[in-house]
């Protein structure tokens, strides 16, 4: 036992050391710093900038560095960040080593400090810039697994392929909560419940950082968290507006996933785009030092969003000038601004606001701090590019099979009237709509290019929801018609009829029609929609495709639950694919013929109206039946599919539900249990879910809360039992003073159709 202490005590005060040495080199290097050498460190500038092309906007390929443009960037102003790649495009690992490797020789050999870039790259379900990276399925797929460890494995893997590409810093993983169906950005993140997304961002920091957090690992990467904080709770459900969230509201739902993401030791973290309460957030000390730095006390590089210092004066109108825009968000907590085009004037602004008085040189100094120490954790000193001739399983088969366990395990089945799947045999199928035979729409945005457009050209290798059938039931079975597509070269919401008659023709001949619908790709200002219906031809085909009188399989290939009220009566089974990734055609192939059992559940709530957008737990004054007397007031909430659920080829039934007592203290734990019963003859998983809910409180509580979850394998004839233990701490909410608590009352506490009421005292 001594020597275990001994052992113990030991590799403590060796972290310890190891940390206070880079401390000290930190504190070295920014002591021997001039203030220009310091404000550029702060700077972040988009590659374009500095590469070969035109102007700053654009650049010529292939990807080369402009050794005049880089001198001035950063030998001349000091840059100390760079990001992004040249026209949205993915580059092939080797010329992104070229390509850092020469800034980085800019960085060290030609500047007095010696510093390196630090190079950061938004790989959101993959490494996206990087030509034959593993693309796995994008977050809000990701989380229909309710699997946490996909979520870790794309991670890992991303942050191995981005590393193959010399690139150490990832802004990932999204930690928003995806409450808004309408919103444009949804499918990047892991749902609208807090506990899903802290369980899967938490696995996502491991993935990118390390089990043991060691960034200098030529494996890992640094991650960013993001946008702090109430990122998608518009009001309007588009993408930079203002939301209106109290402040109980965003301790309780949006900053409890960051808080976890800070507890497993997130490096840095970038912010919200938006405004809360009328405070664009890249300007509130309240958010970023107060709360994130005070009460959260992450101690990483605080990072802005897109050109959204200058956005306080040009969008938000808060700063009267670009000048005032740097002040209040460099006082307000900013540490580095992805400028990312106009560097020269936000340094020189820099610059004068200290030397004026109106930024302290303690604000500069912690800010470079900061990033200095990111800088030496990454090991970027010794070696600031890492080879990708060293990193043999790049895109290799390993990571390919990680990526379509991802999507196997969750592909959703919503519907499954009459047992239509799995199909069997091998039957005349037709597929038909315009995501039937489309790369493009399987991975979504940040798939190769920023809103997703190249990833045809880079992904032809990989198989289409048409070519996957294809391969499985026979070429000769499956005939593929497009009936509408989407407009070439058009905003992803523009469609063109092509032979809508033809594919009814096809479609009488065939025994099973394959209906492929749902959205082409988008992200950001450009994905915001008035309509969240589904676009009126795929509507219009597929109630032409009814006609034929064959059974029908809808596949959802979106990025968003996009209304299908008007034809869901019509489908003899409806699929959510959601966005799969490269792998996703194959993984509904396999579900489709019953070589997998569909296992995904929906991480979000399935609308069944446009005026019906409510996630799970809202409140209990959306249901009202009061119509006695004058008024009748009466209110109901419509969903087409709740929130966690999802079919399997096997039946699942629930018994013997327990709760260990009925009262309890507030530091005890409440132990439930379940038994479980694969009533069917094919093994299956099933994700158990326990939800608490509080009767009566002093704010009106949710009508219940996800409080635990575990997806198991139970084996066809077997019964399993479940146990969970759940702290009544866990029970707290946030009170108008915005304090967490847990008030005396009755709670319910439920699993599945089964529930016990509890006391707390």
């Amino acid at each position: 036992m001594r020597f275990l202490f001994l052992l113990i005590f030991i590799v403590s005060c060796n972290v310890d050391n190891n940390l206070s040495q880079l401390d000290k080199r930190a504190n070295e290097i920014l002591s021997s710093l001039s203030l220009e050498d310091k404000v550029g460190q702060m700077t972040q500038i988009n590659l374009t900038v500095i590469a070969k092309g035109p102007n700053k906007w654009s650049s010529s390929f292939p990807m080369e560095i402009d050794s005049k443009k880089a001198k001035k960037a950063l030998v001349d102003f000091k840059v100390g960040s760079v990001l992004n790649t040249i026209n949205n495009t993915a580059q092939k690992p080797e010329t992104w080593f070229n390509t850092i490797s020469d800034i980085q020789d800019f960085a060290m050999n030609d500047t007095e400090s010696k510093i390196p870039v630090i190079y950061g790259i938004d790989a959101i379900h993959g490494t996206t810039y990087t030509d034959g990276a593993t693309m796995f399925p994008q977050q809000i797929t990701t989380a229909a697994s309710w699997n946490p460890e996909n979520a870790y494995n794309m991670a890992l893997v991303c942050a191995y392929e981005t590393r193959a590409s010399s690139i150490p810093w990832n802004f990932s993983p999204v930690l928003d909560l995806g409450i808004d169906p309408r919103f444009s950005r949804q499918f990047e993140t892991f749902g609208e419940d807090p506990l899903l997304v802290e369980r899967f961002g938490v696995e996502m920091i491991k993935g990118y950082q390390g089990l043991n957090n060691d960034i200098s690992n030529k494996f890992s990467v640094a991650a960013c968290m993001k946008h702090f904080v109430g990122y998608h709770a518009t009001i309007s459900g588009k993408d930079r507006t203002p939301a209106y969230i109290p402040d109980n509201v965003l301790s309780e739902f949006h900053i409890e996933p960051f808080k976890k993401a800070i507890e497993a030791g997130a490096k840095t973290v970038m912010i919200n785009s938006g405004l809360i309460n009328g405070v664009p957030v890249h300007a509130s000390y309240e958010l970023m030092i107060n709360v994130l730095r005070n009460d959260l006390g992450f101690e990483g590089v605080i990072l802005t969003d897109w050109e959204d210092i200058r956005k306080l004066h040009d969008r938000d109108k808060v700063a009267k000038t670009q000048k005032e825009a740097v002040k209040m968000a460099i006082n307000a907590g900013i540490d580095m601004s992805m400028v990312p085009y106009e560097y020269e004037k936000f340094i020189k602004d820099l610059l004068a606001l200290v030397r004026e008085g109106e930024v302290s040189q303690e604000r500069i100094d912690d800010a470079v701090l900061r990033i200095l120490k990111l800088k030496l954790e990454l090991d970027l000193f010794e070696n600031p590019v890492t080879n990708y001739k060293d990193y043999d399983d790049f895109g290799s088969k390993k990571h390919h099979q990680l990526a379509y366990k991802a999507a196997s395990e969750s592909i959703t089945l919503l519907k499954n009237e009459d047992k239509t799947l799995p199909i069997t045999g091998k039957p005349k199928i037709l597929v038909v709509g315009p995501n039937g035979n489309n790369m493009r729409t399987l991975n979504g945005a940040w798939s190769y290019s920023w809103q997703g457009d190249l990833t045809d050209r880079f992904a032809g290798e990989y198989n289409t929801i048409y070519e996957a059938v294809s391969n499985e039931y026979g070429k000769n079975n499956v005939k593929y018609v497009s009936g509408v597509s989407y407009k070439e070269n058009g905003a992803y919401y523009e469609m063109v009829e092509d032979d809508i008659d033809l594919a009814l023709k096809e479609a009488k001949k065939s025994d099973y029609v394959i209906l492929c619908l749902g959205e082409s790709t988008y992200t950001e200002k450009p994905g915001d929609l008035n309509d969240l219906n589904l676009h009126e031809l795929q509507l219009k085909l597929a109630k032409k495709i009814a006609q034929s009188g064959k059974p029908i399989v809808l596949i959802l290939n979106l990025g968003r639950p996009r209304l299908i009220s008007d034809i869901e009566s019509l489908m003899s089974s409806v699929v959510n694919v959601y966005l799969p990734g490269n792998f996703g055609g194959d993984a509904l192939a396999d579900i489709l013929s019953g070589k997998v059992n569909p296992s995904g559940k929906l991480p979000y709530t399935y609308p069944l109206y446009p005026n019906s957008l409510l996630p799970y737990y809202y409140k209990p004054s959306e249901v009202q039946n009061n119509a006695q007397g004058a008024y009748n007031y009466v209110g109901e909430v419509n969903n087409l599919y709740d929130f966690g659920f999802g079919l399997s080829y096997s039946e699942f039934k629930y018994s013997n539900f327990a709760v260990n007592k009925d009262t309890f203290n507030i530091s005890d734990t409440i132990n439930v249990g379940v038994f479980v019963t694969n009533d069917s003859e094919i093994d299956g998983y099933e994700t158990v879910q326990l939800y608490s809910s509080d009767l009566y409180a002093s704010v009106t509580p949710d009508i219940k809360r996800l409080r635990d979850f575990n997806k198991v394998l139970i084996k066809a004839g077997e019964t399993k039992r479940l146990t969970f233990s759940l702290p009544v701490s866990e029970l707290q909410f946030y009170n108008i003073d915005n304090v967490p608590v847990v008030e005396e009352g009755r709670f319910k506490i439920s699993i599945n159709d089964y529930s016990n009421e509890i006391y707390v005292k």
